[in-house]
């Protein structure tokens, strides 16, 4: 399986980032990153999350996906997912809907830890449009600045770590997605440290890719 991952923000560190979790998470396939040509770094608003959805749709028609068998949006709103899905001709899924579907699976109860205030409406819409409205538990998010956050890994990890305590405790979550490519690395960081599943959402793109791939073909 080749796969084309779409990083609706211009960070091509961050790109090369998410395409590396991948692949790490099928060694069998290849990943292919691709980043936005316009836009914002990080996408912390509704507005940022508008424009990486209009970049993705204009990549989308621009690229040729005859070399790919699939391609993933890999920025927790799901960008431009629908629209680039119409012109798409192989499967292409969002890590917010693979993380939520992982995250739902059996009717467990989930939430969503994340870094992005700005972005807990767009996040609960995503979990309605999904189909979760019975076991989506809610957003939780990190305490301190995001950009601060993103720029120190070690303390990055400790907010969503203490923002996953909460869920647990506060919000009776049997599942938690860790919401935002951006936060692959930490999310991975995580998975050992608590009792209930964390899902990272991009490994769950790439497991919801293979089995649509195998559907379609």
């Amino acid at each position: 399986m080749r796969v084309l991952l779409i990083n609706p923000n211009t960070n091509r560190a961050t790109t090369e980032t998410m395409a590396a979790i991948a692949r790490a998470a099928d060694p069998s396939a290849r990943v292919d990153g691709a980043t936005v040509a316009s836009g914002a770094p990080l996408l912390v608003d509704e507005a940022l999350l508008a424009q990486g959805a209009r970049a993705v749709v204009d990549l989308a028609h621009a690229m040729d996906f005859a070399a790919y068998d699939g391609a993933i949006v890999a920025a927790f709103g799901d960008p431009g997912l629908a629209s680039a899905r119409a012109i798409c001709p192989v499967p292409m899924v969002g890590i917010a809907e693979a993380g939520m579907g992982e995250a739902a699976a059996g009717g467990r109860r989930f939430v969503v830890v994340t870094t992005t205030t700005h972005l807990v409406g767009a996040i609960e819409r995503r979990a309605a449009a999904y189909g979760h409205a019975a076991t989506f538990a809610g957003v939780r998010l990190t305490e301190g600045d995001i950009h601060a956050l993103m720029a120190d890994p070690a303390a990055l990890e400790t907010a969503l770590a203490q923002a996953c305590e909460r869920a647990i405790a506060e919000d009776g979550a049997q599942a938690i997605v860790i919401g935002g490519g951006p936060l692959a690395t930490a999310a991975r960081a995580l998975v050992a440290r608590f009792a209930v599943p964390i899902v990272e959402p991009i490994p769950a793109a790439m497991r919801l890719l293979r089995e649509r791939t195998r559907l379609s073909g």
